[in-house]
């Protein structure tokens, strides 16, 4: 399918409060965009894996989403297992990504720091031609993306790199609002987590511009990358 950036997530909404910003700002260029969710978020503390669903495909439109997949896979309970890494390699080999971003590589919940080595090892493996794979029983040819990326979640790591997202960051806090059941909300009677109180969005804020100020920014995202990679002339990193 040949897209430009995948996106893979162990819940619906962790790309969006990591990386929506720069999602914002490569759809405003036309660049195709893909998400795939490793699971519904059904075992959150607040909402159900119904109300995750309709949120996760209502933050699709706004990202303006080539495709947006959702595996299936038990919250909390997903393995590095052969049949998950393949799972994966499948749609790495279908949507054949130029960039793909994953959960970061440690952080409060176990299942990202899961996540992350799952889709890092399945971009590896996809690229390998004796490891067979098919979807909707086509074969599948042997694909490797570019990059993987590792956007920053709870935890603080410094990044390797940051993207100015400046100009989208009310859109990206809008973004993110799309997951109400998630989020702040005066009359809700469930219980209170780490990301529900009233003060998790001044957290975001604040993260952006932490991680925004040593670039000369205002906002921005950071991200982590698994391997040195190379670039072809040094004046385009500034």
């Amino acid at each position: 399918m040949n897209i430009d950036i995948l996106a893979f997530a162990a819940h619906p909404d962790d790309v969006e409060i990591s990386a929506g910003g720069t999602l914002l700002r490569y759809a405003s260029e036309g660049k195709k965009i893909a998400i795939v969710d490793f699971t519904q978020g059904e075992r959150g503390t607040r909402g159900n894996g119904a109300m995750r669903i309709e949120e996760s495909n209502a933050a699709a439109l706004k990202l303006k989403l080539h495709a947006r997949v959702n595996l299936g896979f038990p919250d909390c309970y997903f393995e590095e297992t052969e049949a998950t890494l393949q799972r994966i390699i499948e749609e790495i080999r279908y949507f054949q990504p130029k960039i793909v971003m994953a959960n970061s590589i440690m952080d409060r919940h176990p299942d990202h720091a899961r996540a992350a080595k799952i889709v890092e090892r399945a971009c590896f493996l996809a690229g390998l031609p004796k490891i067979e794979s098919h979807r909707n029983g086509v074969i599948q040819t042997a694909y490797r993306p570019k990059i993987t990326l590792h956007y920053i979640q709870d935890y603080h790591i410094k990044p390797d790199f940051v993207v100015d997202i400046t100009p989208f960051v009310e859109d990206k806090i809008d973004l993110i609002q799309t997951y109400a059941s998630q989020f702040y909300d005066p009359n809700s009677n469930e219980p209170e987590t780490p990301i529900s109180n009233a003060h998790f969005f001044n957290f975001i804020r604040g993260r952006m511009m932490e991680f925004g100020r040593p670039s000369g920014v205002t906002y921005a995202e950071g991200f982590t990358v698994g391997r040195i990679f190379g670039v072809n002339d040094l004046f385009t990193l500034f």
